[in-house]
């Protein structure tokens, strides 16, 4: 946790790479995004990608450039990672401000000019009643050129979040093969969330979730995964990146991956201080 940038580098894992600031950052992930497409295209192949909902400010950015430069999005394919359930493990519905598929399709969708819009049908959202179909849907349009992500506070990826619990425990190999699943949300996972998205009412977020598994995110051509959380970010940025690999912290699994990067800015990377302020 207190290693300089440098010294961290060549201890480090997984590849990492630095920009300016946050705004550096998620405009790099919105450009990344918008390069893979335009790469497909060139290429005349399907752009097949796994998209996160956070981060979400680089979706913004991501339109305003689809449209500045004529992007086609009409052989897209966009997976998306996860989304909330009710307390029944049901999905919520799209118009709750919560939803992840509600705000992809207000916010990145409908602001990408019509003759450039991917059709409907391409945007695969996990359902927990179709457990199978987000994965072999995946798989029938040859796989994913490219796994976007953020990384949770307890080093998830998606909502595979590290098992917790006296009964069970499982191994790396358990978590790396995981499937697309229902998941209940660890109590960190509530409270962050709240933080970000309720003013700190942890009442308001959702108990339950569906994700896509570790096995899809893994199988991805390329990994990028952005931290953009500023200073709560600084430990699971370190633990990421140079971490002995655990299903205690997901993230650490992907070190092994071919083309795996971490994304944050100099802050973020910075070491990590413990005292009172």
């Amino acid at each position: 946790m207190r290693l300089p940038v440098e010294a961290l580098r060549s201890r480090a894992r997984m590849r990492f790479r630095l920009v300016e600031d946050n705004a550096a950052l998620l405009a790099d992930m919105a450009g990344a995004i918008a390069g893979e497409i335009l790469a497909a295209n060139q290429l005349g192949r399907p752009a097949r990608l796994i998209l996160p909902v956070g981060p979400v400010r680089q979706y913004a950015m991501l339109v305003e450039i689809t449209n500045r430069e004529r992007i086609s999005w009409r052989n897209v394919w966009v997976f998306q990672m996860d989304e909330f359930l009710d307390w029944q493990g049901r999905p919520i519905s799209c118009e709750d401000p919560l939803s992840f598929t509600g705000y992809l399709q207000r916010e990145l969708f409908a602001g990408i000019e019509a003759g450039l819009r991917m059709p409907a049908g391409q945007h695969i959202v996990p359902h927990p009643f179709r457990i199978d179909s987000f994965s072999e849907t995946l798989e029938r349009v040859g796989g994913a050129d490219c796994c976007f992500g953020g990384i949770g506070y307890h080093g998830h990826v998606a909502f595979n979040e590290p098992l917790i619990s006296r009964w069970n425990r499982i191994t790396a190999e358990q978590m790396k093969s995981s499937l697309t699943r229902v998941v209940a949300l660890g109590d960190d996972s509530i409270v962050v969330q709240s933080i970000h998205s309720a003013g700190g009412n942890s009442h308001a977020i959702p108990p339950m979730a569906v994700t896509c598994g570790m096995r899809d995110i893994l199988a991805a051509r390329k990994i990028r995964l952005y931290c953009a959380a500023g200073e709560r970010h600084r430990a699971i940025f370190r633990i990421a990146v140079a971490g002995e690999p655990t299903p205690d912290y997901p993230v650490t699994l992907l070190q092994g991956h071919a083309d795996a990067e971490v994304v944050t800015d100099n802050g973020t990377a910075m070491p990590v201080a413990v005292g009172l302020w």
